[in-house]
């Protein structure tokens, strides 16, 4: 590994953000789900909590994989909501649901700053379940005053992140290493591994399987 390449690995890692994850409920789409890892990776999040309990695994997600940002996060992929709750409520205090309710706050009212949050994105057809409904300590919903009160998965998600990243990044949490030590260590040894070359046709045959 070059001295340049070694000195990005641990500029990048000391702005990592562990105490704010995103979490996708049975997204199809993996291009949904390449959008979100990017714009995951561009603003620090480290962690991506993928829960297919109604769809087949995605197994491109995995460790050696080189499609788009996945090789720069940590996937952690669950086939269950029920195994996949503990491991939230344990790294996390809030976890926070994106849908439509009575009691859902605007997102600019929620302060990224004060405790460690996972957001959760559920799939482009039917939402966030109610069962992780159930789980959360809140729904934060994105205002709108346009027709069509939805937006994309991956566009729903920029924003939401992005409000974080806005409101950590005035707080100083950018400037000050979040994750310790003992973890970048252990991301730096994973980035370092050779990744396996990801081909458009895995991505064709995968688009398939989830039809």
């Amino acid at each position: 590994m070059t001295p340049e390449r070694s000195e990005k690995f641990q500029n990048v890692l000391s702005q990592r953000q562990a105490d704010l994850a995103i979490v996708m409920e049975n997204v199809h789409d993996p291009h949904n789900i390449s959008a979100v890892m990017r714009t995951c990776d561009a603003v620090g999040i480290q962690d991506i909590y993928v829960i297919n309990s109604k769809i087949p695994k995605h197994a491109y997600f995995g460790p050696k994989s080189s499609s788009s940002a996945a090789k720069w996060l940590t996937v952690h992929q669950f086939t269950t909501l029920e195994d996949c709750i503990p491991v939230l409520k344990l790294r996390y205090n809030k976890i926070y649901t994106t849908h439509l309710s009575a009691d859902a706050v605007q997102l600019y009212e929620v302060d990224f700053t004060k405790e460690s949050i996972a957001l959760v994105f559920g799939n482009e057809h039917d939402g966030v379940s109610e069962a992780m409904r159930n789980h959360a300590d809140g729904n934060i919903i994105i205002p709108q005053v346009g027709m069509i009160q939805s937006l994309n998965i991956s566009v729903a998600c920029a924003i939401s992140i992005y409000e974080a990243f806005r409101q950590k990044q005035i707080a100083g949490h950018y400037q000050q290493p979040s994750l310790s030590q003992e973890r970048i260590q252990e991301i730096r040894a994973v980035w370092s591994k050779p990744k396996v070359k990801f081909r458009f046709k895995d991505l064709r045959a995968l688009r398939k399987s989830t039809q």
